[in-house]
């Protein structure tokens, strides 16, 4: 189900704290953004933000930016912190073929969750993981390259580890049922907690770049 456009997005965005309106401004300074030295996550297609907020709770000594294509989705990422005061937490509106324009070298860990598949294969090369993306990202890490994916589609699942390996990625972990996976960590979308309601199986890998 399509979200409706919300009025005002790009208003009631730029009235948030939490939103930054204009992130070219801090390529290559988002130390001066957060006030400290502490790694930065990003996760692409961050849509409600549920995960992003409640990692930025766990962990305190990681800063999080959530990037979302769309002014309206994003509005109810940031509806959910009215009442919330959380220091390592920001979000842009941005297209992730141009994320080397807002970052340089200063990325520690992506997160992918639950990306649009994009079965056709004339679109494929539209998918988070394909190689055209893949070269992008490479222009924002900082040290080893991390890629943590989710994903209840398992062409694109497949798709992803053909891709990241032959970008020279190694998969350190990974799983085809996450629900059931006591050693791993796991904060669940909106998205996710749906589909495990619904018995659908949870895709999952963390992939390093060495």
């Amino acid at each position: 189900m399509r979200l409706r456009n919300v009025k005002n997005a790009r208003g009631i965005l730029e009235k948030s704290p939490y939103f930054i309106s204009k992130p070219t401004k801090y390529r290559g300074n988002y130390k001066e953004l957060f006030g400290n030295d502490f790694p930065i996550h990003l996760e692409i297609g961050t849509g409600k933000g549920q995960f992003l907020i409640l990692m930025a709770k766990a962990y305190p000594d990681i800063n999080f930016i959530g990037v979302e294509m769309k002014e309206s989705i994003l509005v109810r990422a940031i509806q959910k912190l009215e009442d919330e005061n959380i220091s390592n937490l920001k979000f842009i509106v941005w297209d992730a073929l141009a994320l080397d324009k807002v970052f340089d070298y200063e990325i520690s860990t992506i997160y992918l969750n639950f990306s649009d598949p994009w079965p056709k294969k004339k679109h494929h090369k539209r998918r988070l993981t394909s190689p055209l993306f893949l070269d992008v990202y490479d222009k924002l890490f900082l040290t080893t390259p991390t890629i943590i994916q989710k994903s209840d589609n398992t062409p694109l699942f497949i798709s992803s580890i053909i891709n990241l390996c032959n970008h020279d990625y190694k998969i350190e972990e990974y799983s085809l049922d996450l629900e059931k996976e006591e050693k791993i960590f796991n904060i669940a979308t909106e998205y996710e907690e749906k589909f495990m309601k619904n018995g659908v199986k949870i895709n999952y890998l963390k992939a390093v770049k060495k």
